[in-house]
């Protein structure tokens, strides 16, 4: 699937059969703990899926819950895994250096500019799905120069990003609506017109950079771990729902105790779709609005806010705790995982396939559909997942993004 044991297509880990190479001094290879990264890959697809096909979470009951789940932490996992793509291409525990160090870096530069162009053509095509992969292109772009740092100065700048991006997120969200229309500066700023320009993959669309680099960021850090150590993966896990509880207990105490919070964002136009008590984890009461600063302090996975960051972090880091420990443990769980381990091998592919989709079928409302229409998408992918990973070793879409990389090979 790659050239060697540390390359890595963009949106994808290289097959197990790679990472059983790559192994530390005096300890045996570990390949659970790398297909655990491809099976919560997988899992990121399926809650893409379930947020953008799937029924709406504002419907309740079950299903609703397990849908609302979906929403907004599966983008954040992917960023979050985004992260390791980044260390695996430029070297996992030792970063590279020298001639093979530059050709990494042209690889990383290279899987970015073309997911920033099939992000916008597939934008363009007018798709209903905000399309997260020009976003995810332009991250590989603004972390690259942090690529050998260690784990303890990555997490350092996880960490102080997350506390301190979306306020200035907001600032800058404020002064381009100072206008009055909303639009921001025009021009070439917000070229392509149909698309996200950079003024939206920065600051205003779905996914702002200034808000989500941090979740890149605490990727690379923990793929600098030692993954192999029972004792990392218990810190981790410990690490991750400590977040989670800070981010999102930290909201539900302030929307319930400080006081004139929750009046403010009804006054903002937020608890429409439902109680905007509900903000402190759940996106149904709406979407950041208004210019109250009171939104800082909510959690809803799509609220980009301080704690936002904080809570999705402490959640994709208990994914990825959880898939290493569960693959790398229970062979019984491994085998009956094998087809979402496939899905997170060709993520890309599973990505732009439900993109393409929805458009071909002229799905408009998203969410809102019946859940066997989820399932019907859930079980195509996997099934030509699995059977296309019996007889090739990279997904088409990684394929093709293999083959563009090549000429980073001449790089000197």
């Amino acid at each position: 699937m790659t050239q060697n044991a540390h390359d890595t297509t963009l949106v994808a880990p290289p097959r197990p059969e790679a990472y059983a190479t790559t192994q530390l001094p005096d300890t045996r290879p570990s390949v659970g703990r790398l297909i655990g990264v491809d099976l919560a890959r997988g899992l990121a697809v399926f809650g893409m899926y379930a947020a953008h096909v799937g029924p709406d979470p504002s419907e309740g009951g079950s299903t609703g819950f397990f849908m609302e789940l979906a929403h907004g932490r599966a983008s954040a996992l992917f960023a979050f895994l985004a992260g390791f793509s980044i260390v695996l291409i430029t070297g996992r525990r030792t970063p590279k250096t020298g001639r093979a160090g530059r050709q990494a870096v042209a690889k990383v530069v290279i899987r970015a500019l073309v997911l920033l162009v099939l992000g916008t053509a597939l934008t363009l095509t007018g798709t209903p799905v905000e399309v997260i992969l020009a976003f995810y292109g332009l991250y590989f772009l603004l972390v690259l120069p942090l690529y050998r740092l260690g784990a303890r100065p990555l997490a350092v700048i996880a960490v102080s990003g997350a506390l301190i991006l979306p306020q200035i997120l907001y600032v800058v969200q404020q002064a381009l609506n100072q206008g009055g229309d909303g639009g921001g500066p025009g021009g070439i700023w917000a070229w392509p017109t149909d698309a996200d320009g950079i003024v939206s993959l920065l600051f205003t669309g779905g996914y702002p950079a200034l808000a989500w680099i941090p979740f890149v960021v605490a990727g690379m850090a923990v793929a600098r771990l030692d993954l192999a150590s029972t004792v990392v993966r218990a810190r981790l896990a410990v690490t991750g729902v400590s977040l989670a509880v800070v981010g999102h207990g930290g909201s539900f105490l302030a929307l319930h105790l400080v006081p004139g919070v929750a009046s403010a964002l009804r006054a903002s136009g937020w608890g429409e779709g439902g109680s905007v008590m509900s903000a402190w984890w759940s996106d149904t009461a709406g979407y950041p609005t208004g210019s109250t600063p009171a939104r800082l302090l909510v959690a809803s996975p799509h609220s980009e806010t301080t704690l936002s960051v904080v809570a999705n972090t402490g959640v994709a880091i208990v994914v990825l705790a959880a898939c290493l420990a569960a693959t790398d443990t229970l062979p019984g769980f491994r085998r009956l995982a094998d087809p979402v381990i496939a899905v997170g091998t060709m993520s890309l592919t599973a990505y732009v396939f439900h993109i393409v989709a929805i458009r071909a079928l002229g799905m408009e409302e998203l969410p809102g559909f019946p859940l066997h229409v989820l399932l019907g998408f859930l079980v195509a992918v996997t099934v030509f997942a699995t059977l296309w990973s019996r007889h090739f070793a990279r997904g088409p879409l990684e394929w093709l993004l293999g083959r563009a990389t090549r000429i980073a090979e001449r790089v000197r």
